[in-house]
C-alpha cells in the first residue's frame, strides 16, 4: 500500500495557500477523488513522492518531457546556461538556433515569435488572424482547450471538461460573442457557420488530434476539409501543436496528415519542459506584428535563455534517428496491451496511439467527437486510475486528458505497468456492475 502522510502533511498546508490546494486545477484529483501525491522529483519515466513513492509517469509534465525527467543532456544545458544568465529581456543567440530546428520540421512556420505558454501562442494567433483579415469571429470545435484566454474558453476541453465546467465564469458574455463553435470531426457543422457568416470569419482554430478531450483522432479528411473550407472563404487555418508538435510525428500532425496551416502554435516541447510556447506561419501574417506592423505582441521573458537552451538539447536528442520511432513503439506496445487486457476482463474499451500520444475511454463505441465523450462510463475510469496509481502507475487524474509516451519508458517501466493492468481492470469492471 502506498505510503501518503508526508503527501497529506503538504497538501493540507496548501489548501492554506492556493485555491484547491493547487496552481492548476487538473493536479487537485477532483474528478478521480482523493488527493494528489507530492512529488520530490523526476528521474526518467518516474516521478518519486515525498513519501519514497514511485510512479511510472504517463504525464510526463502534460506532454513536453520526450526524454523523460532530468534527462542528463537537458541538465547539462542547463547547468551550462545557468553559469552565464538566466534571463536578459534581450536578444541572443539561442533564440536563432532554436528557430532553426523548428523550422527545419515545421517549415510552414516561415516566421515566428516565443512567447512563454500556450495560453499566450493561443491569444497572439487569434489576434493576429484577426488584425490579417480584418475580421472578427473564430471558429474552434467542442472538446479543443487552446489556453485560457476568455475568447477561447467557450466549450472547452481540458479541465474544463475535466470539472464539469460548460463554460467559465468570469467570462462576459462580449467575450465569447465572436466565437463560434462547431463538432470536432464534421465538416458540415463548419460548412453552416461558414453559410452563415462566412465573410466575417478570421480563422478556424483547431488541435489537429485533441489531447485535451483525452484523444480524438481526425477522420480521414477532416483537417484537409478544414483546409479548404477556410481558402475558400479567405480565413486562416491555425492549427494547434502545442500537444502535438513533435508529438504525433517529428514533424507535427501537418506532416502526419500533410495539411499546411496558415498559423501554427507550438508549445513547452520546444522548451524541454520549460515555459515557452511559440506561434509562427506565412510572411506576409507574420509580418503584420510589431514592430513591423500594428498587431502588439510582447513578453519580457519570451526567449528566456534558460528554455532556448534546454529545447535545443532536448529537440537535438529527440531528432536523432530512431529515438522517436522507438518511444513511437512503447506506445503502441502500451496500446496493444491494455486493448488485450480489457478483452480477456471483458471490459468494453476505445484506446488509440498516434506516435507517442496516447488515449483511452471506457466506452462500447469508438470517441470521435467532444459529444461521444459525453456516453463514456467515467466512474469506471476513476477505479481504473486510484488502482493502477496505488500500483505505482500514474495516468492523467481525469478520463479527459492524453497521456505520453517517454523516451525512456521502454523496457522496465512498460514491462511493469502491462503487468498490473489486470488489476487497473479488475476495479474497472467492478464500476460497470
Amino acid at each position: 500500500m502506498r505510503k501518503t502522510t508526508r503527501s497529506r502533511e503538504i497538501f493540507s498546508k496548501a489548501q492554506s495557500y492556493f485555491p484547491g490546494g493547487v496552481n492548476s486545477p487538473v493536479r487537485a484529483f477532483k474528478s478521480v477523488g482523493g488527493e494528489p501525491f507530492i512529488v520530490r522529483s523526476g528521474e526518467g519515466p518516474y516521478l518519486i513522492d515525498v513519501d519514497g513513492n514511485r510512479y511510472v509517469d504517463f504525464i510526463n509534465s502534460w506532454g513536453p518531457l520526450v526524454l523523460g525527467h532530468a534527462h542528463p543532456v537537458v541538465v547539462e544545458a542547463l547547468q551550462r546556461q545557468l553559469a552565464m544568465g538566466t534571463t536578459f529581456g534581450a536578444c541572443h543567440e539561442l533564440e536563432v538556433q532554436l528557430a532553426e530546428i523548428v523550422q527545419r520540421l515545421f517549415p510552414s512556420m516561415e516566421m515566428m515569435r516565443f512567447v512563454n505558454s500556450g495560453t499566450e501562442a493561443g491569444m497572439a494567433v487569434i489576434r493576429l488572424a484577426r488584425g490579417f483579415t480584418k475580421r472578427s469571429k473564430i471558429v474552434k470545435f467542442e472538446g479543443c482547450y487552446h489556453g485560457h484566454a476568455d475568447v477561447l474558453l467557450a466549450k472547452a476541453g481540458s479541465g474544463v471538461l475535466t470539472l464539469g465546467l460548460p463554460d467559465c465564469a468570469g467570462v462576459p458574455e462580449a467575450a465569447v460573442s465572436d466565437t463560434l463553435v462547431a463538432e470536432f470531426n464534421s465538416l458540415d457543422s463548419v460548412e453552416r457557420l461558414f453559410s452563415e457568416c462566412g465573410s466575417e470569419i478570421a480563422a478556424i482554430i483547431v488541435e489537429p488530434v485533441v489531447g485535451n478531450c483525452c484523444l480524438l483522432v481526425p477522420q480521414p479528411g477532416f483537417l484537409q476539409g478544414l483546409r479548404e473550407i477556410s481558402a475558400n472563404h479567405g480565413a486562416l487555418l491555425i492549427l494547434d501543436e502545442v500537444m502535438t508538435g513533435f508529438r504525433v510525428a517529428l514533424e507535427g500532425a501537418q506532416g502526419l496528415y500533410g495539411v499546411t496551416p496558415d498559423l501554427t502554435m507550438l508549445g513547452k516541447v520546444i522548451g524541454g519542459g520549460l515555459p515557452v510556447g511559440a506561434f509562427g506561419g506565412r510572411t506576409d501574417i507574420m509580418k503584420l506584428l510589431a514592430p513591423l506592423g500594428p498587431v502588439y505582441q510582447a513578453g519580457t521573458l519570451s526567449g528566456n535563455p534558460l528554455a532556448m537552451a534546454a529545447g535545443i538539447a532536448t529537440l537535438g536528442e529527440w531528432m536523432k534517428p530512431g529515438n522517436f520511432e522507438k518511444a513511437s513503439g512503447v506506445a503502441a506496445q502500451l496500446v496493444f496491451g491494455m486493448r488485450e487486457a480489457a478483452s480477456r476482463y471483458q471490459i468494453p474499451l476505445q484506446v488509440e496511439a498516434v506516435g507517442t500520444m496516447f488515449g483511452f475511454f471506457f466506452a462500447h463505441s469508438p470517441v470521435l467527437s467532444f459529444r461521444d465523450t459525453l456516453k463514456v462510463n467515467k466512474e469506471a475510469f476513476v477505479e481504473f486510475f486510484k488502482a493502477m496509481l496505488d500500483e505505482g502507475v500514474y495516468f492523467a487524474p481525469s478520463a479527459f486528458e492524453a497521456g505520453f509516451v517517454c523516451l525512456p519508458h521502454s523496457g522496465e517501466a512498460i514491462d511493469y505497468t502491462l503487468s498490473k493492468l489486470p488489476i487497473g481492470f479488475t476495479a474497472a469492471r467492478r464500476a460497470m456492475t
